[in-house]
């Protein structure tokens, strides 16, 4: 993925495995000194292509992971272990199944999401999709798609509710959110459906591997006041961590640096205008309002 890369397309997401892949075909490249026009000749095909299999942005054909290989001198056993690794990362993520209600920007998210280690997530306006419930999740779609019949509706609700899966895995990976309080007064699906969601969020908090700060409205203009964005980190050190950023009509995939960084070091800023002390009480508190 490259910085600032709008994905609003409709190809199929990379499985974390395709990255890692596809960062080795580059890696084996740049070793083997071969320029991408140089490559991209060996495949006749065109340097946009090569670079296209590097960011996983495509599928990796076995017949074109063998001829690069060679053309950078690997042996005919590292050949066939990469080609059998490239057929595993072609197969398709569980969310293929859900592809009719997916929007093409967001299919990449699931991928990184599945993947990740850690996960920060900062939401300005409502409550992350990973700890919501099935009525609050449904009230938020429903006023996100208003032109969705009932069946494709609960499609959307379905595949968030099994994104969250993840938590209750045994090696589940670390979710940090930051949110503001704004997020508790907007009343989504009336009063009884805050109630619960509250309670999720209170429930949740208490897991070893969740942490879920409240922003309050008296900490006042703050460096992450912007739009809602998640950062992934992966175990395997072959991926940079990403940032994914969400617009109106898709969302941006950011990989270079300093814009991780930003992001980085505004979570963890917000993270200081609060403590779980504070945010369990605010949470409490507006659980009682919604009573």
């Amino acid at each position: 993925m490259s910085e600032g890369r709008a994905n609003a397309g409709g190809t199929s997401a990379p499985t974390v495995l395709r990255m890692i892949l596809g960062r080795q075909l580059q890696e084996r490249r740049q070793e083997a000194g071969v320029s991408l026009e140089d490559a991209a000749r060996a495949l006749r095909v065109t340097p946009l292509t090569i670079r296209r299999l590097e960011k996983a942005d495509v599928a990796l054909k076995p017949l074109y992971v063998e001829k690069l290989l060679e053309t950078y001198g690997a042996d005919a056993n590292e050949i066939a272990e990469f080609v059998a690794f490239a057929d595993r990362a072609n197969e398709p993520g569980w969310w293929h199944t859900y592809r009719d209600v997916l929007p093409g920007w967001f299919s990449a998210y699931v991928s990184l999401e599945t993947g990740a280690r850690t996960l920060r997530t900062y939401e300005p306006h409502y409550v992350t999709g990973l700890l919501q419930t099935h009525r609050y999740a449904r009230a938020v779609l429903s006023g996100g798609f208003p032109n969705d019949n009932d069946e494709d509706l609960e499609r959307r609700v379905g595949l968030r509710l099994r994104r969250q899966a993840l938590l209750e895995k045994p090696e589940a990976p670390t979710l940090w959110v930051v949110m503001e309080e704004a997020v508790l007064h907007r009343v989504v699906g009336g009063a009884e459906v805050m109630r619960e969601q509250i309670d999720r969020l209170l429930e949740v908090s208490e897991l070893a591997h969740v942490s879920v700060d409240i922003v309050p409205f008296t900490a006042g203009a703050h460096v992450g006041a912007c739009a809602p964005f998640t950062y992934f980190r992966f175990e395997e050190p072959e991926l940079p961590d990403v940032v994914y950023s969400e617009i109106l009509s898709g969302a941006m995939y950011l990989d270079q640096r300093a814009e991780v960084v930003a992001h980085l070091e505004a979570h963890n800023r917000m993270s200081l205008l609060t403590s779980d002390t504070q945010s369990r009480a605010l949470l409490n508190r507006m659980r009682k309002e919604y009573s």
